[in-house]
Parts: C-alpha cells; sequence; structure tokens
C-alpha cells in the first residue's frame, strides 16, 4: 500500500513539475509589445511522411491559436522547415495542413531552407524585419531556444518578441515530463539570462 501511494505521489509530482517546467519556458525572453503587425513563427519537426505528422500538426494549431482574435488581419503566419525525405518541405506541409484541414484563409509565408533551428532563425529574420511583434511557436523549450537564438543574432528583433499560445495547462500533461527532461537537455546550451521569465 505504502510503495502504490509513494509511486502515485511521484507520478503527480512527476506531471506537476512537467507543467511548472514547460510553463516557465513559455514565458521566458518574451516582452508585452503591441498589438500591430504580427509575424506567427511555426517550427517544423522532421517529417518522413508525405503529410504533417503528430508534431508538426500540434505546432500548426499552436501558431494558429496564437493569432490575436482582433488582430488576424494583421498577422502573417511564417511556416518555417527545410525538405524531407518524402520530397515536400516541412513548410509546405504545415501549410497543406493549416489549409486543408484547419481551413486557414490568412496570410502565409513559407521558409524551406532550414535544416536547423539556428537556420530557421536565421532565414525568418528577412521576414520579420518590418512586423511590431514576433510569436514563436513550436513545444515550450524549442520555442524558447529559437527566441534565444534570435536574441543572438538580431537584438533589436528580439525586443519584439511576445508569447504564443504554445502551453495550456492540462494539454499533453502525460508527455510533458518527459518534454522536460528532453527540454532541459537541449537548452543546456543557453545562459541564465536567456532563460529568463517574464511574467
Amino acid at each position: 500500500m505504502r510503495r502504490r501511494t509513494g509511486l502515485a505521489m511521484a507520478g503527480v509530482a512527476a506531471l506537476v513539475w512537467g507543467e511548472w517546467l514547460n510553463w516557465r519556458w513559455s514565458r521566458a525572453l518574451v516582452g508585452s509589445s503591441g498589438s500591430a503587425s504580427t509575424a506567427v513563427v511555426v517550427l517544423g519537426y522532421r517529417n518522413p511522411q508525405a503529410t504533417a505528422n503528430l508534431i508538426n500538426r500540434w505546432r500548426v494549431r499552436a501558431g494558429i491559436r496564437s493569432i490575436d482574435a482582433d488582430g488576424a488581419h494583421g498577422t502573417c503566419v511564417i511556416f518555417s522547415g527545410g525538405a524531407t525525405s518524402s520530397g515536400s518541405t516541412e513548410a509546405q506541409l504545415m501549410a497543406d495542413y493549416a489549409k486543408s484541414v484547419l481551413e486557414f484563409d490568412g496570410t502565409m509565408l513559407l521558409e524551406d531552407q532550414s535544416a536547423t533551428t539556428w537556420e530557421n532563425i536565421v532565414n525568418v529574420i528577412p521576414l520579420l524585419e518590418d512586423v511590431d511583434r514576433i510569436k514563436i511557436a513550436s513545444q515550450p523549450a524549442h520555442a524558447l531556444k529559437a527566441r534565444a537564438y534570435l536574441r543572438r543574432q538580431r537584438p533589436d528583433l528580439a525586443e519584439k518578441l511576445a508569447r504564443s499560445d504554445d502551453y495550456r495547462l492540462g494539454e499533453w500533461t502525460f508527455v510533458k515530463p518527459l518534454l522536460a527532461l528532453y527540454g532541459l537537455w537541449t537548452l543546456r546550451g543557453l545562459k541564465a539570462d536567456e532563460r529568463k521569465v517574464s511574467l
């Protein structure tokens, strides 16, 4: 009985820890830029099949829901990701999913040359020059890494970063401890000031 209770408490603690870390990461390196023109950058994930995979579909949904209801017409969604083994690009597969399944009919741009997160940021920078606010949509740890890369490459544009809607309490709850562990590993190269949370 005690052993089962201990395991249950450990499981609950792991779920709370996963939620907390993902919540923190979603709020790091963002400000409260104005609500004029906005770019939502959706980062692609390895996609060997000919349609958007589970992770890319979720990232597209997070990107689309990051559009403020009152600013939809002033928002451009940028899908970023290069070639896949299926011959299409991650960017194209995500855009196709947004149009055909989510029925998104807003402004979209494709960046289809990137193979890494660093390249995602390098290649979307020219598309971000004239917007007032920038949101990056992905899993919270990955989005934080991309925001840190933007800050390193273009601190002036990083001043425009705002929070995307890529964290929701209770979404992916049972996977979040694993995402948190993976996130800790992928974010190990970030400096302390690149993890600063904006409440």
